[in-house]
């Protein structure tokens, strides 16, 4: 068969057809199947303080960054000092001593730089999530001027010609009166926790985390994996998803701010390990995208180093050998659509992986002109391709089409 002609691309929009988890019912699992309980509970600050010092209040890595500015984190400090309430918080507690914020990470964080006296300036704001140590966030970050201020009230405005006795002071500076009076200050917290060890825990969760944040933007499913799945696992997704070939297929050189890149990535190496024959215990692909996603994820919390490194050579070897080609490649248009069909690239990369996968041998990875144009040609797997895409049959069946023909079982 002669070469296939191959059209780079020089489009920079982010380039990738993965509707199939986007057009699901946002509720895959019927919550009241779980065994939850929600129980209020009264904090003061100082507690809360010594909580994120130890690690036993964390920040899921899906929630944004800090946004407040000094005046209206100021303002919640003085709402405190004077006794109003404040909004309670939504904390899900996933094991002894581990709680995750689910609705109030502003608040805690402002009250947190206000007992430490300092406060992030703008540029830092990315970099507190990836300074954090055994501390919520690192003394030594804390204390470089480079990236904090002293943290002083700011409560007087033009508008407000009254000097407020607060103004201008930090925790420090605070009469030891007030002091006390913030310190004992409460915040409800509203602790919601699974009844019953399952494993289906993990599904009542996401749930929980995609009804009860209260953003202004609700956090996607990918978003909300990042938290409740955090692992080597997820860590292995982001770094393959850097991959300098697959940011070139994808049209885009830097990861997208909502993880649709990173969702892909996961639902490839999914398909690889569980979407036909699956090599992971308890978990093979249903009728729904997000549900396996989720089941895979979840499954693979204690991912050890060595399948880590298997499955990053897969990638990098696949992804080398897919260097000559672009993203038009990997669809079914014969003009020039530039958007992956995720569900050819799964397809195709499973054929051609799944064996070096399970021999743990790369040097078995090969992509060719012919066996991309085949697929790209194939009106049987054109239908379990573009059909129902989600559906059971269709997954399995697109996967196992391409296996065959790939490794010599089909000559269609």
């Amino acid at each position: 068969m002669r070469p296939i002609k191959m059209n780079l691309i020089t489009d920079d929009k982010l380039t990738l057809d993965n509707e199939d988890c986007e057009n699901e019912q946002e509720t895959q699992y019927p919550i009241e199947n779980f065994q939850l309980t929600t129980t209020p509970n009264d904090f003061n600050i100082s507690t809360i303080i010594s909580f994120l010092d130890a690690g036993i209040f964390k920040i899921p890595d899906f929630q944004r960054n800090y946004v407040w500015d000094i005046n209206k984190a100021s303002r919640l400090i003085e709402s405190l000092l004077i006794g109003l309430p404040i909004p309670q918080m939504f904390l899900y507690e996933k094991s002894r001593n581990e709680f995750y914020v689910i609705d109030g990470q502003q608040r805690l964080m402002s009250i947190y730089f206000f007992i430490k006296g300092r406060f992030p300036k703008a540029e830092t704001r990315i970099l507190l999530k990836q300074k954090s140590g055994n501390n919520f966030i690192d003394e030594a970050f804390l204390a470089d001027d480079n990236h904090f201020t002293n943290f002083s009230l700011k409560l007087n405005s033009e508008n407000n010609p009254h000097q407020n006795k607060f103004h201008g002071l930090n925790y420090k500076t605070l009469n030891n009166e007030d002091k006390i009076t913030l310190d004992l200050a409460t915040i409800r917290n509203m602790i919601i926790k699974p009844t019953v060890e399952s494993d289906d825990n993990s599904q009542a969760m996401f749930e929980i985390f995609n009804r009860l944040n209260s953003g202004g933007m609700n956090l996607n499913n990918q978003e909300i994996r990042m938290s409740l799945f955090n692992s080597g696992f997820i860590k292995m997704l982001q770094e393959l998803n850097k991959n300098p070939t697959w940011r070139k297929l994808l049209n885009k050189s830097q990861p997208d701010l909502r993880l649709k890149d990173v969702e892909s990535v996961l639902r490839i190496i999914s398909m690889l390990l569980a979407g036909y024959n699956s090599t992971i215990p308890r978990v093979e692909y249903g009728n729904s995208m997000v549900g396996f996603l989720n089941r895979v994820a979840n499954a693979e919390i204690n991912i050890g180093n060595d399948e880590i490194e298997k499955i990053t050579k897969i990638w990098n070897k696949f992804m080398q050998e897919c260097n000559s080609f672009s993203s038009s490649d990997f669809n079914f248009s014969t003009g020039t659509n530039n958007k992956i069909s995720v569900t050819f690239f799964e397809s195709i990369f499973y054929g051609i992986c799944r064996k070096a996968y399970d021999e743990n041998d790369d040097s078995l990875i090969q992509v060719t002109p012919e066996i991309v144009f085949h697929l790209k040609n194939s009106d049987e797997f054109k239908g379990y391709a573009t059909g129902k895409t989600s559906s059971k049959a269709n997954v399995q069946n697109r996967l196992k089409f391409a296996y065959d023909f790939i490794n010599g079982n089909s000559t269609d």
